[in-house]
């Protein structure tokens, strides 16, 4: 099939870069092109996010994201002056837009980050992206590991660069892990980002140990999950009592061990109990499976023997050891 354009319904033109119809038909949304297309019908106009929602039916939202994904396309440009509400249409002059490094703001005392994380304004992202060569390679990358990035993306990244402090190497490793675990929302990625932030885990290097003991952690909770036949993850208090099981080097058999006799005694999954199961055998020296077999097996001989007396401090001593399991 065939089409022809009715040239005799044509008024007034405008153009649209060659650029935008060789590289971006696919690329591009079609909210993406309905911003597109009415920023350069309004050329040279400034034109509010509003006005453009209002005339397009695409959100405030979307069509922030709409002009900040044209900005790094080169096909629109930045508007330094505008502020938040508004955003300056500009066209091209030549017939195919040539890649050009964004020119530096005007010089001007830089505005202090504030010290909570703020809801930036497309405009605003967008000179923060003009003024600084890390975001812009943070953004470039960010977007290849995550897709088309959204204002909250834009907005979280920011803040994790400004106000944490995390370098573009460090917030791109951090991104890359959330992505490799399929948790990409900004709430986790940001939790993760104060802790490093709070830790000073601010090297590439530094950054892939603490990936790696985060995998590590994460394995041996399954572990755990797993040995207790849990049908859900373990929760935040569950996980604290687990992490300190494996920071404390307790083997597996040996919390095996104290799961099968908590469920003897109360028939039910009790991480509280089970702790102190463990502590108990910590407090007494108790390290491995068999420590804990010979105490009992000396425990029961001493009860099953020839008459003892019932204040025998031997039997005292083993009672308090192995049968200090409280709720």
């Amino acid at each position: 099939m065939e089409f022809k354009v009715n040239c005799g319904i044509w008024g007034a033109m405008f153009g649209v870069p060659s650029i935008v119809a060789d590289n971006f038909l696919k690329l591009a949304s079609g909210n993406q092109i309905k911003v597109l297309l009415y920023l350069l019908r309004c050329s040279g106009k400034l034109c509010s996010t509003e006005e453009i929602s209002s005339n397009t039916g695409v959100s405030a939202d979307e069509t922030e994201e709409a002009v900040i994904f044209w900005q790094q396309a080169n096909v629109l440009s930045p508007q330094a002056n505008t502020g938040s509400a508004g955003i300056q249409s500009i066209m091209p002059q030549q017939t195919e837009v040539k890649a050009v490094q964004p020119q530096p703001l005007a010089k001007s005392a830089p505005e202090p980050m504030p010290d909570h994380k703020t809801n930036l304004s497309g405009s605003e992202i967008a000179a923060i992206m003009d003024g600084s060569q890390d975001i812009r390679e943070l953004f470039k990358i960010a977007e290849s590991i995550l897709g088309a990035l959204k204002n909250s993306q834009m907005n979280s990244m920011i803040w994790m660069y400004d106000h944490l402090g995390l370098k573009k190497e460090v917030i791109i490793t951090l991104i890359s892990y959330c992505a490799s675990i399929e948790k990409i929302n900004t709430a986790y990625m940001e939790k993760i980002a104060s802790v490093w932030a709070e830790n000073d885990i601010n090297t590439i290097n530094a950054a892939q140990d603490e990936i790696q003991r985060m995998n590590a952690s994460k394995e041996y909770s399954a572990k755990i999950a797993k040995l207790f036949q849990m049908q859900s993850r373990p929760t935040t208090k569950q996980n604290e009592f687990i992490q300190q099981w494996k920071n404390a080097g307790i083997s597996l058999d040996l919390i095996r061990l104290a799961y099968e006799k908590t469920i003897e005694q109360i028939n039910k999954l009790n991480f509280n109990y089970i702790n102190k199961i463990l502590i108990s055998w910590q407090d007494s020296g108790f390290k491995t499976v068999q420590d804990v077999e010979a105490a009992e097996s000396e425990y029961k001989k001493k009860r099953t023997g020839v008459k003892k007396n019932a204040n025998d401090p031997d039997i005292e001593q083993y009672e308090s050891v192995i049968n200090k399991f409280l709720y």
